[in-house]
């Protein structure tokens, strides 16, 4: 597998490019001379750089916490995630609280991790054109592999560009023809995002010489995503079907599930058949100690009296995303409506000095691979203890997030301590392939095939029932790299749906809605779906009535329908656009 030595290639690279600091005033041009680099060589390396901006990283702003990687992170864990309702920003009052205005949506134009976000796309989408002007002059490719290299860039484009629009909606568009960057945000660039994903899904090989790198499915998936969040329906499930049928990953996988949930969040098994498309991280690889490993979720580690990390409790799951995982004694299906009235037990209130019992009614099995909770094994740390591991839990809750954490046995190798917080070399994977599953199901419910979208909710959850992937207790829990059990460590029970729960489009779509919730839990999907699904004005302000019962950070908090549906236009690229007179870029309605 090569995706350790693109790895590397994406390190230099980015350390030879220079970032743009107006990303609508001039384009990128790097720290070569552009002759040097129109060569097949130039090129090539112009394309890993443009790979490289995936992380986020090129986006920061010191005066607002530092590297970017956080802020900008490409899993969107703030404006996804807390902002939908899985999770609490967590840490302390007046700790970041720029993620708290999110969280409220009480922000304005004035915050700065949203001209993170914004910069860090742009950097990608400038890198991207300069590719394609570039490799327009360069010749000698053999047959196929100049318009592969074109797909690539076209695909990374395109990428950045879906990010800013789910994010933005109207923004300007330059690509390699553009002379004046400084655009208006005037037009729907839908069309565009469009055209470059058929592109890359018309030219891109099916298989890569590095399994980081986009392929012919991923393109795609992506195209079809496009489609989904355009409501084009049929266009979508069209593709789908065919990915699911014939795709593979980059490194030649059949995609499938893989039999573990948790393999979805190990580096061990980073770029699995699961993976269609993953922002690449490596732990401890370069030689000079410049950290390539995720720091996008550097922040998102259990900290408090006793954690073994160094920082820094943030993104913890909430109360209401927990509840979630609730499962009917009878028949293993979760509480679509009512999840709520059968609460998971909690240790809000109990110190650490009290004995505490975890809940012991059915539940879904993914909850311990999503949140950590009291009681119930945290990988291979030891049991979660609860208040040790939480900096402030009538803030933020009790629990602890735990995907994206690396374990104790392999911390050496998988985490990575070259920055202030901990990075670790999990991959971050923007599309997997139950998230394909579950998004045509969307799109067979919506056309009316209603059995199908059954069959592949099914599929997923099929994959939870399965007592291979379950969380187990320690043998000995005082050496909890010791091994596991084969006793359960909770009472786990997930059934199958029946016709009865997708006799309509209505009940079906509430099925799939709920299994996005849990299945893709803290990965950075929710709010982005209750917009598109036209729901995030009821689900959102019911999450913050719930959460605010419990934990004090959402207290106050308001979604207002009709503004908070898009994130505002970053006032500093407003006041960048009117350089020398007025303002190119017109802010989004109610900011």
């Amino acid at each position: 597998m090569k995706s350790k030595v693109l790895i590397t290639t994406i390190l230099a690279s980015a350390v030879t490019l220079s970032a743009c600091k107006k990303f609508l005033d001039k384009p990128l041009t790097g720290a070569l001379e552009a002759p040097l680099l129109e060569t097949k060589e130039g090129v090539s390396q112009l394309l890993i750089g443009t790979y490289a901006v995936l992380d986020g990283q090129q986006g920061g702003d010191a005066a607002i916490g530092g590297g970017g990687a956080w802020e900008a992170s490409p899993d969107n864990w703030i404006y996804g995630g807390i902002a939908g309702g899985d999770a609490n920003k967590g840490s302390d009052p007046g700790d970041q609280t720029p993620i708290e205005s999110i969280s409220k949506f009480t922000t304005d134009p004035t915050n700065g991790f949203l001209n993170s976000k914004w910069k860090a796309d742009y950097e990608g989408i400038s890198r991207a054109n300069f590719v394609l002007k570039t490799i327009a002059k360069v010749n000698g490719y053999p047959e196929g592999e100049k318009e592969n290299v074109i797909a690539q860039a076209r695909f990374l484009r395109a990428h950045y560009y879906f990010d800013l629009k789910k994010m933005f909606d109207k923004v300007p568009y330059i690509d390699e023809t553009t002379t004046d960057f400084n655009q208006p945000n005037n037009t729907d660039i839908w069309p565009k995002i469009e055209d470059d994903f058929k592109y890359a899904y018309d030219n891109l090989l099916g298989v890569q010489d590095d399994a980081g790198r986009a392929n012919k499915w991923a393109a795609g998936v992506y195209l079809a995503k496009t489609y989904l969040y355009e409501h084009k329906y049929p266009e979508a499930r069209d593709i789908f079907e065919t990915v699911i049928t014939e795709g593979t990953t980059a490194n030649g996988q059949k995609y499938k599930l893989n039999d573990n949930f948790e393999d979805n969040f190990r580096a061990a098994t980073n770029n699995s058949a699961e993976s269609v498309f993953a922002v690449q991280a490596a732990a401890n690889v370069d030689p000079d100690g410049i950290s390539n490993a995720n720091n996008g979720d550097m922040l998102n580690f259990p900290y408090g009296e006793g954690s073994p990390f160094g920082c820094c409790g943030f993104y913890q799951p909430s109360i209401d995303l927990v509840n979630h995982f609730r499962t009917d004694p009878t028949n293993g299906l979760p509480y679509l409506d009512t999840y709520n009235d059968h609460p998971i037990k909690t240790d809000m209130g109990v110190s650490s000095g009290q004995a505490f019992t975890p809940d012991a009614e059915t539940i879904d099995p993914r909850l311990d691979w999503t949140a950590g909770r009291r009681g119930i094994p945290y990988l291979d740390w030891g049991v979660h203890p609860g208040n040790n591991w939480v900096r402030n839990q009538s803030y933020a809750g009790p629990y602890s997030p735990i995907k994206m954490v690396y374990g104790q046995a392999t911390q050496d190798t998988e985490g990575d301590g070259h920055t202030w917080a901990p990075g670790s070399g999990i991959n971050n994977n923007i599309i997997r392939f139950s998230d394909v599953l579950l998004m045509d199901a969307e799109t067979q419910a919506q056309t009316g095939n209603l059995a199908r979208a059954m069959a592949l909710v099914n599929m997923v959850r099929e994959r939870a029932a399965n007592p291979v992937g379950w969380v187990y207790t320690y043998k000995n829990p005082a050496k909890p790299t010791g091994g596991f059990t084969t006793t359960p460590a909770a009472n786990y029970k997930v059934g199958q749906y029946n016709m009865t729960y997708f006799a309509s489009k209505e009940s079906a779509l509430k099925a799939i809605y709920y299994e996005r919730k849990i299945e893709l839990a803290l990965e950075g999907h929710r709010f982005f779906d209750l917009v598109r699904w036209g729901i995030a004005a009821q689900e959102i302000n019911a999450y913050l009535t719930f959460q605010g019962k419990f934990t004090s950070d959402v207290r106050g908090g308001r979604f207002t329908a009709g503004k908070n549906e898009i994130y505002p236009i970053p006032q500093r690229q407003i006041d960048l656009s009117g350089a020398g007179g007025a303002s190119k870029l017109i802010q989004n309605k109610g900011y």
